[in-house]
C-alpha cells in the first residue's frame, strides 16, 4: 500500500504510540529497521502514519520493544490497516481536517466526558441551536457552509444512538445553560432537548451553578475520549484556531484531575435535571 501524504488523527496516533514504545526500549530509528528487516524511510513513515501496517507487523514491533502489556498491543494491533473510510469522509473536501479527526475519533471511543462553561455540548444540540451558533460565528460563514457544518454535527450525533452505547458524561456550567443563543424559544427548546437526553442510559448530565464555587481549569471546552486502554486516551480542547488533540502521558494526567475535580463540584444527574427544568421554565 503507498504511503499517503494527509494520515488522520488515528493513523498518526498509531505511528506516535509505535514511537514512544521504540523509545523506551532504547531504540534509534536505524536500529529498530534493522532489527525488523524493513527500510529506514519506511519506518519513519511508519511512525508518522504515513505507512499502514498490518497488525502482525505491530505485534512484532511490539516484541522486539520488549512491550509486555497484552491489552496495549491488542489495541495497537486493532488500529492497523489503511484508512477507515466513515460517513465524515463525505465532508472531507468541506470542513477543515481536524473536525474530520474529532469525527473519527468519537466513532472509536469507549466513553467520552466532556466539560463544558459557556457553549452546550455539540453531541446534544438541537438543529436550531446549531444553526444559531454558525450564524452569529466569527468569521461569518456564507450560508451553505453553516448547512455542511450543521449536518455535519448532527451526523456526529449519532454515536450517542448506536448499539452498544458509549458512556457519555457533560459536565455543564450554569452560564452555558442560560446563554440564548438564537433567543428564549431555542434556548427553550434546547433545554428540553437535554432533558430527553439525559433520560438515556448511556448519557449522564451534571451541572456546576454559580454557586458551585471556584471553577476549575480556564474555562476551555475540552473532549476527554477514552480509549481500548488508559494509554489511547485522548484530550480534545476548543481553541480558537479550531480543535487540538493531546495526547502526551502528562497531559492526560492533568486533564484527568481537571475533569474529576469539575464532576465533584457539580450536582448530582437527579438534582442537574431539576436544575434545567427550573431553567427552561423561567424563560
Amino acid at each position: 500500500m503507498p504511503p499517503t501524504n494527509v494520515p488522520t488523527l488515528r493513523q498518526r496516533r498509531l505511528g506516535a504510540e509505535l514511537r514512544k514504545l521504540r523509545e523506551r526500549a532504547g531504540l534509534s530509528s536505524t536500529a529498530a529497521a534493522a532489527r525488523l528487516g524493513v527500510q529506514q524511510a519506511r519506518m519513519s513513515m511508519i511512525e508518522a502514519g504515513r505507512y499502514a501496517v498490518s497488525a502482525d507487523r505491530v505485534r512484532a514491533m511490539a516484541i522486539s520493544y520488549s512491550c509486555t502489556d497484552p491489552a496495549l498491543i491488542d489495541s495497537l494491533a486493532n488500529m492497523t490497516g489503511g484508512r477507515t473510510r466513515g460517513w465524515w469522509d463525505e465532508y472531507r473536501e468541506l470542513l477543515p481536517a481536524a473536525l474530520i479527526d474529532l469525527a473519527e475519533l468519537e466513532h472509536h471511543a469507549k466513553e467520552v466526558r466532556v466539560v463544558l462553561a459557556i457553549h452546550l455540548p455539540g453531541l446534544l444540540q438541537t438543529a436550531d441551536h446549531i444553526r444559531a451558533l454558525f450564524q452569529e460565528g466569527l468569521p461569518e460563514l456564507r450560508p451553505h457552509e453553516i448547512e455542511h457544518r450543521l449536518s455535519y454535527r448532527i451526523r456526529r450525533q449519532e454515536v450517542l444512538h448506536r448499539k452498544p452505547s458509549i458512556p457519555y458524561t457533560a459536565i455543564i456550567h450554569e452560564a452555558a445553560l442560560r446563554m440564548q443563543v438564537g433567543g428564549p424559544a431555542t434556548l427553550r427548546a434546547q433545554l428540553g432537548h437535554l432533558l430527553e437526553m439525559s433520560e438515556l442510559d448511556n448519557i449522564t448530565l451534571r451541572v456546576i451553578p454559580f454557586e458551585g464555587g471556584s471553577f476549575s481549569g480556564n474555562g476551555q471546552p475540552m473532549d476527554y475520549v477514552y480509549g481500548a486502554v488508559r494509554q489511547l486516551d485522548t484530550v480534545q480542547l476548543d481553541v480558537h484556531h479550531g480543535c487540538e488533540f493531546l495526547d502526551a502521558e502528562s497531559e492526560l494526567t492533568k486533564y484527568r484531575s481537571v475533569i474529576d475535580r469539575m464532576q465533584s463540584n457539580a450536582l448530582t444527574p437527579e438534582t442537574s435535571r431539576d436544575f434545567i427544568h427550573n431553567i427552561a421554565r423561567s424563560l
